[in-house]
């Protein structure tokens, strides 16, 4: 790097901050209609400079600029390097088309033109302040930006403030995330009294003279509660269906990714105990993807299963992240860009058909005003494009060609059955485990969005809604092709998208073995022709419906009514619902999956059964198991206390009196020192 460069990151910085304040004022002054111009104007810009500097990163092998903070912080560094620059451009684009989505879902909130306010600030300060993440490498500092971007994500979260519910999922993720901010900063304290240094390249240090695994530790779990690895997760089902849905989309897309980011940065740092880590972060991440997509698969909020989905990829990624430090361990190349180029594939997919599926999710929720689905139905036929872009974003994500998920997910299962060979009964036993999981995570995944695709739109209303169900505005359409066509360039171009996860790890990882390149062609090109393969046989398919449709459009077509074993009344109460559809697999695995019913079993016996109401809840088996009885025991022991505080003034003038005598008598007999 050159002064040229270091200067030209300064001022590209500077002018996103100048972007920062700009659009800040401009939400202010501007009235109404205004306000959201002004947000999607600054995002644009603010996404385009970062992107810039991340392209610049990429090309000439990093950017830096730092800035002196004092005697104390000492030097604060912003540093670009590739990964920053991966993961600064999934931040620009999904902010990007979140801000676009957000503009048109936000027209029915005009009435409440403060918080509408309030709303913009906070959605500018929450993506400059991830970006800041990717870029800030002082311990200080980082926690900063960090808890700027928690408690900016907090009021996005909680915009519906006048809902207890919301309030309360709000106050959940707030505990979570300052939970986070202590383990994070307790790793940073340790590191610079151990090397004098706030520097992230302090972390470096300490690695290389002091063990690795308790350090790394305590930043997996700070970062691992932004992620939402399994045990630092129950924030996510409550915050995401609480925040409206464009921010659903940008969290669920982006931040968790915020944790992983973090994680692959200390690793970088690593220097010893590769194998022991990775089989730790496998055995972890596997428990973590099967426990999200099974929860998933039996709620009926589709805004919660989503963010169920969430926890599942996060053990995806996960899974390859361990994969990558057990190629360095054994030193196989070829292992640990399957493993980690795998994950941040994963990465960058999950960011485009999760944030599709959320504005899809939430184009729902604008037309019907309910997240139940078994109270909605065909709504297809009303919301066609809705339907459809739902239907491309579940089909990616649960990992089939020729779309984006199966690039990501093919490389990680590529990496297992690599790993297999690796000598080891123990590790041989945990690869084919990992295999097993995955493919049943797979599995599971397609019975989820079968049955909320299913039960979305297709069939009939099942219950009549206040208003008719229309297609939402191209407004919100708009940002959701972007994606699809972004979905659509990592499916049938994987190498463009590939190389950066190369460089990256050619870049931050210089002890690991040299990666060869015709190996990483030779997986691009085989996912590319997987890819092109399976477009050809669909098209061949539509072509067979096309001739078929040409010869018989003259032919006369009779249509009637499914037979109903003679039952000649049938109604819209007797189709599949959500919880129908999934029951057979939550009472499978009930151990896990806890449901709380209010119902009385029908007995063989009744043959006329008397008329009765249903209702049932599932419940996430730490929440209930750990985080509640811990939350009761606390509250109790809190009350014991509550006569200290009783509202009467003599006792607080007795308090007073009290302390002046100990501060008196402390002084008299010298027991202050």
């Amino acid at each position: 790097m050159g002064l040229e460069s270091i200067d030209l990151t300064a001022f590209l910085l500077g002018l996103n901050l100048i972007v920062l304040i700009l659009g800040t004022l401009a939400i202010i002054v501007l009235p109404g209609r205004g306000k959201p111009v002004a947000a999607v104007v600054s995002v644009l810009s603010v996404s385009a400079l970062s992107g810039i500097l991340a392209i610049l990163s990429l090309r000439y092998g990093g950017l830096e600029a730092v800035f002196s903070m004092g005697s104390f912080i000492g030097d604060v560094p912003l540093r670009i390097d590739s990964l920053s620059a991966w993961f600064i451009l999934i931040i620009a684009f999904v902010t990007l088309t979140g801000v676009v989505y957000g503009m048109g879902y936000m027209k029915a909130y005009k009435p409440l033109s403060p918080i509408s306010s309030l709303h913009w600030f906070f959605f500018l300060l929450f993506q400059s302040s991830m970006l800041w993440v990717c870029m800030v490498q002082n311990g200080i500092a980082f926690i900063i930006v960090w808890e700027i971007m928690s408690i900016s994500s907090l009021f996005l979260v909680v915009f519906d403030h006048t809902n207890p519910r919301v309030l309360k999922s709000g106050i959940n993720y707030m505990v979570q995330m300052h939970l986070s901010v202590v383990f994070l900063s307790i790793a940073f304290i340790w590191v610079y009294f151990k090397t004098g240094s706030w520097d992230f390249k302090g972390i470096e240090t300490y690695f290389t003279h002091f063990p690795n695994i308790g350090l790394f530790v305590l930043f997996f779990i700070g970062f691992g509660l932004k992620a939402g690895f399994i045990g630092l997760h129950t924030w996510l089902p409550h915050a995401h269906p609480a925040a409206p849905s464009h921010v659903s989309g940008v969290m669920s897309g982006v931040i968790v990714k915020i944790g992983i980011y973090g994680i692959f940065r200390v690793i970088t740092y690593l220097k010893a105990d590769y194998l022991l880590l990775g089989e730790m972060i496998i055995g972890l991440s596997l428990v973590t993807g099967l426990f999200g997509i099974m929860n998933a698969s039996v709620h009926r909020d589709f805004k919660k299963m989503l963010a169920y989905c969430t926890i599942e990829n996060i053990g995806i990624i996960g899974i390859g992240i361990g994969l990558g430090l057990i190629g360095i361990a054994h030193n196989q190349s070829i292992l640990y860009f399957l493993g980690f180029g795998g994950a941040l594939m994963h990465v960058l997919n999950h960011s485009l058909f999760k944030s599709l599926l959320f504005y899809s999710a939430g184009s729902v929720y604008q037309q019907t005003h309910t997240r139940d689905m078994n109270k909605l139905g065909g709504l297809l036929g009303y919301m066609p494009h809705t339907g459809g872009l739902f239907l491309f974003g579940a089909i990616a994500i649960a990992g089939f060609p020729p779309l984006n998920g199966f690039i990501s997910e093919f490389l990680i299962y590529s990496g297992l059955l690599r790993a297999i060979q690796s000598p080891g009964v123990d590790q041989i036993t945990l690869m084919i485990l990992a295999f097993a999981g995955l493919s049943i995570i797979g599995g599971i995944s397609v019975l989820t969005f079968t049955k909320t695709f299913s039960a979305l739109f297709l069939g009939s209303p099942r219950i009549k809604l206040e208003h008719k169900p229309r297609e939402v505005s191209k407004l919100m359409l708009l940002p959701q092709y972007l994606t699809v066509i972004a979905m659509l360039a990592v499916a049938f171009m994987p190498f463009l998208f590939l190389k950066i996860p190369v460089q990256i790890l050619a870049a931050n990882f210089p002890g690991a073995p040299l990666l060869q390149n015709a190996e990483v062609l030779a997986y691009a090109s085989l996912l590319q022709q997987i890819s092109l393969f399976f477009l050809v046989f669909l098209l061949l398919i539509g072509f067979v419906a096309g001739l078929r449709y040409f010869l018989t459009r003259n032919s006369i077509s009779v249509s009637n009514t499914t037979w109903g074993c003679a039952y000649t009344a049938p109604n819209t109460r007797m189709q599949y619902t959500g919880k129908s559809f999934s029951k057979s697999f939550s009472k499978l695995f009930g151990f896990i999956l806890l449901e709380r019913k209010e119902y009385t079993e029908l007995m063989a016996s009744e043959l006329f059964p008397q008329r009765r109401k249903y209702s049932s809840h599932y419940s996430d088996i730490f929440e209930k198991k750990l985080i509640q009885p811990f939350s009761r025991s606390l509250n109790r022991f809190t009350n014991l206390f509550t006569f200290i505080q009783n509202g009467r003034i003599q006792t607080y003038v007795v308090y007073g009196i009290a302390f002046i005598l100990i501060v008196f008598f402390g002084t008299i007999f010298n027991l202050w020192h």
